[in-house]
């Protein structure tokens, strides 16, 4: 019991980004970030850029702090260890470290656990998987090496599959029991199907008559756009009433926006950009498809599973993301392929079925992973109260 005239004081877990901007994982943690009990548990943000993203304004009304790292270059490692230590020299007040940028983590957690030592106070780093790839070329390979020692820099190892653990830690960690998975959940219900959003939104795009595929993702070489072109192209020939509509942006958007032109479908490609309301956009396609090189999860797919659509996924994506009858593997990279089962399934498409039992069953659902969290962050707190 409090002692009359005390206030509890949350816990303060530090998150360790990129950006505060939309993408998978901001995004996980901000749904966690609305549900958890913020009068037990507060977030704060490490990222690597001084520029405000997406949900910046929204962290600071929730009682959030966001604070900035350099960028870190190969070439300017004494900087970025400098800055690092700097910055927990100066801020004692976590009790959790939850690093999702792993391509650095064996860096700034081991600095930050050494900081909080040096003032006898425990600190608990978690370490947190969510891709089962790196980008191509170098830094691809830098990104692998990176992560070789994190294993064993971390008091945690998180994962949102078993496929990203063994990627980020190795096959051992994860057989001996180290690795601790974390769904990358959702709020399951705001995915239910609703007629008036959907023809809101395909009336503001002017497709109500059209049949839609549709893809949500960033526009970079992991989530393989190229290939969704040219699976489209070839169901397009087939479904000349057919659009493609790809929300997102990325570092590829131009290129991928020149070869449309170049391949004749520019005008039956629809680039929507960002947006908050998944959900909505989603409402608005008839199928989802989901090439992409590879995943830690995939949660876009279930997030479209959810919403009762059909979702046609490459043989690359985990198994945990096969949770509903929706959900359609294709093996190979043949466009052709893609594009017989994506006709095949087009008569089943107008039976929009409300899929999100499943997905709770499953584990996906944010309440779920709230309750788990919400655990370890107060379990972590009295662990440093007794030290």
């Amino acid at each position: 019991m409090k002692e009359q005239g005390t206030e509890q004081k949350p816990v303060r877990v530090l998150h360790v980004l990129g950006t505060t901007n939309l993408g998978g994982a901001e995004s996980r943690i901000m749904e966690l970030y609305r549900c958890i009990d913020r009068g037990q548990v507060q977030f704060d943000f490490l990222i690597h850029t001084k520029e405000d993203g997406h949900y910046s304004e929204e962290i600071r009304s929730l009682g959030g702090h966001i604070y900035s790292l350099p960028r870190f270059k190969f070439f300017n490692i004494a900087e970025y260890r400098k800055a690092i230590h700097t910055f927990f020299k100066e801020h004692k007040e976590f009790t959790v470290i939850q690093g999702h940028m792993t391509s650095t983590a064996a860096i700034y957690l081991p600095i930050a656990k050494q900081e909080y030592a040096r003032q006898s106070l425990p600190l608990i780093t978690a370490a947190h998987a969510r891709s089962a790839g790196v980008d191509k070329g170098l830094k691809g390979i830098a990104t692998r090496v990176l992560r070789i020692p994190l294993k064993n820099r971390a008091d945690y190892l998180f994962t949102c599959s078993k496929e990203a653990g063994i990627a980020v830690y190795g096959t051992k960690a994860v057989r001996d029991g180290r690795v601790w998975t974390i769904p990358n959940a959702i709020d399951a219900e705001r995915f239910h199907f609703q007629q008036n959003v959907r023809d809101e939104i395909r009336t503001e795009l002017g497709i109500q008559d059209k049949f839609v595929i549709g893809h949500v993702g960033r526009f970079v070489y992991q989530k393989n756009h190229d290939f969704i072109l040219e699976a489209f192209a070839e169901f397009h020939k087939r479904c000349m009433n057919s659009v493609l509509l790809l929300v997102g942006e990325g570092e590829l958007l131009q290129s991928i926006q020149d070869k449309a032109k170049n391949m004749g479908i520019a005008d039956s490609v629809i680039f929507y950009g960002v947006t908050y309301d998944i959900p909505g956009v989603l409402q608005a396609m008839d199928m989802f498809i989901f090439p992409s090189r590879f995943e830690g999860l995939g949660i876009v797919a279930i997030e479209a599973q959810a919403a009762g659509l059909p979702t046609i996924c490459a043989d690359t994506i985990v198994e945990e993301v096969d949770i509903t009858p929706k959900f359609i593997r294709v093996h190979g990279w043949n466009p052709n392929d893609w594009a017989n089962q994506m006709v095949k399934i087009v008569p089943d498409c107008d039976k929009r079925s409300d899929c999100r039992a499943e997905v709770i069953d499953a584990g996906y659902d944010i309440r779920t992973t709230v309750k788990q969290l919400e655990q370890f962050y107060n379990d972590s707190a009295s662990r440093r109260k007794e030290k």
